[in-house]
């Protein structure tokens, strides 16, 4: 049975950081399709930032140059560091995995951007 949970969500005001992360069980992260998403009250499910096995990222462009997402193969966790923080930022953020053709949800973690 495959878990995902996500950490590290919180309060921030705009230009401020905030790390997330995703704790994988019951799967090896590094080996599938990983992937941060965000929604906002009212609007759709957005991808946010993606990593392919290996080395290939992709971001939505409204993050780029912000966010980074990694992954730490020894603690099987998928990170997103946010910098520069923005108020249009705030969402709930969830981390998803593509393992054996099943998508796979954590529970979310809300970011709020507000001073």
């Amino acid at each position: 049975q495959v878990q995902l949970v996500e950490s590290g969500g919180g309060l921030v005001q705009p230009g401020g950081s905030l790390r997330l992360s995703c704790a994988a069980s019951g799967t090896i992260l590094s080996m599938y399709v990983v992937g941060w998403y965000r929604q906002a009250p009212g609007k759709q499910r957005d991808l946010v930032a993606s990593s392919i096995t290996g080395e290939r990222t992709n971001y939505a462009d409204s993050v780029k140059g912000r966010f980074t997402i990694s992954r730490d193969n020894a603690k099987n966790t998928l990170d997103l560091q946010m910098n520069n923080l923005k108020p249009e930022d705030t969402a709930r953020y969830y981390c998803y995995a593509l393992v054996g053709g099943r998508d796979y949800w954590g529970q979310g973690t809300q970011v709020t951007v507000s001073s």
